[in-house]
């Protein structure tokens, strides 16, 4: 087909030769955001927004205490998520990755976090008025890397048989834990009185609103997955797309989060880089639709359009050619 035909079947090519009416945009654009701002104001009366209360530090640790100590000592002994995460927070792995791209590990650390100093020893060396605190920290700090590893490996196996009831100091079997035990309940009491939720929210900042240090803490804990699964927010509970309770989530996600559902990328230790990998391939390829051969063409080939905008081409088509009056019979001439 030559460029010249495309350009006479291209509707748009075309001199409007039609009749022209007036149209008020300022008065039409007026009366769809009123109509738009009326129904925001009702549905949110009416449905308002989920209002659920933040998880905080203090009321994890009051009520899972042994999951609370759990996940101190892996920051302590440095192989909690966050510990082993690698940047924007540390360099202790390339963080996400794809064939020959590593994008966190190009970008480093911009927000260093040191799971056992920023969670676990800070807190308690801010704990100054407390004797046996320092005692046990200063007993910890001391020894080797290669006593510390055998402390908290032994205290990490006993919490196993951990017991603790809510909003107490938990219990372990017997064993060479060192201070390890000693620091750890002191912690809990600390973060059970709501200390550890400002310490870990202390920055050089005049607002203290940077909550990443609180929130990766909980995450290396059960406490957020657990709340997270009970509202249907979980990755494999399609949670991109979800809100919490029975309100509407946001369902225009739902491509996105579909992915995360299928192998490989349900099982992948980079699924959010390959995820993104394939919803940028996809976007491309939709902004490229005007220019690629053969689908660019595809309207003309269906003219759905014509059935949408029928009237318009009704009016278009010329009119059918009306049949001339037959003339009389001439008259019979007499004979």
């Amino acid at each position: 087909m030559s460029r010249a035909q495309l350009r006479r079947d291209d509707e748009a090519a075309r001199v409007w030769k039609g009749g022209y009416r007036p149209y008020d945009l300022v008065k039409e654009a007026s009366i769809a955001f009123g109509v738009v701002l009326a129904l925001a104001v009702v549905l949110t009366l009416l449905f308002s927004s989920p209002d659920e209360k933040p998880s905080t530090i203090k009321a994890w640790s009051t009520g899972n205490p042994v999951d609370f100590v759990t996940t101190a000592v892996s920051e302590l002994d440095g192989s909690s998520g966050t510990a082993t995460y690698g940047p924007p927070y540390n360099h202790n792995s390339d963080g996400q990755h794809m064939a020959f791209l590593y994008p966190q590990k190009w970008l480093g650390v911009s927000h260093p976090i040191d799971a056992a100093r920023d969670f676990v020893l800070a807190p308690l060396g801010s704990m100054t008025s407390d004797a046996t605190v320092q005692s046990a920290l200063q007993a910890y700090n001391t020894a080797s890397a290669t006593q510390q590893a055998a402390w908290t490996t032994a205290y990490s196996t006993a919490l196993a048989k951990a017991t603790g009831a809510s909003g107490n100091a938990i219990t372990v079997p017997a064993g060479s834990y060192g201070p390890v035990p000693a620091m750890m309940n002191s912690l809990l009491a600390f973060a059970q009185g709501g200390g550890l939720d400002g310490a870990l929210l202390t920055s050089q900042q005049f607002y203290q609103t940077d909550y990443t240090k609180v929130l990766m803490f909980m995450a290396d804990g059960a406490v957020l997955s657990d709340r997270a699964a009970a509202e249907h927010l979980g990755g494999d509970q399609w949670g991109m797309m979800n809100e919490t309770g029975a309100y509407p989530g946001q369902v225009w996600l739902w491509l996105y989060t579909l992915w995360y559902q299928i192998k490989p990328f349900s099982t992948s230790d980079n699924a959010d880089i390959l995820v993104m990998s394939v919803m940028g391939v996809m976007s491309l390829a939709f902004i490229a639709i005007p220019f690629l051969p053969g689908i660019n063409g595809l309207p003309r080939r269906i003219p759905i359009y014509r059935l949408i905008w029928r009237q318009h081409y009704d009016a278009m088509a010329p009119p059918l050619p009306v049949a001339e009056p037959m003339p009389p019979p001439a008259a019979a001439s007499p004979s």
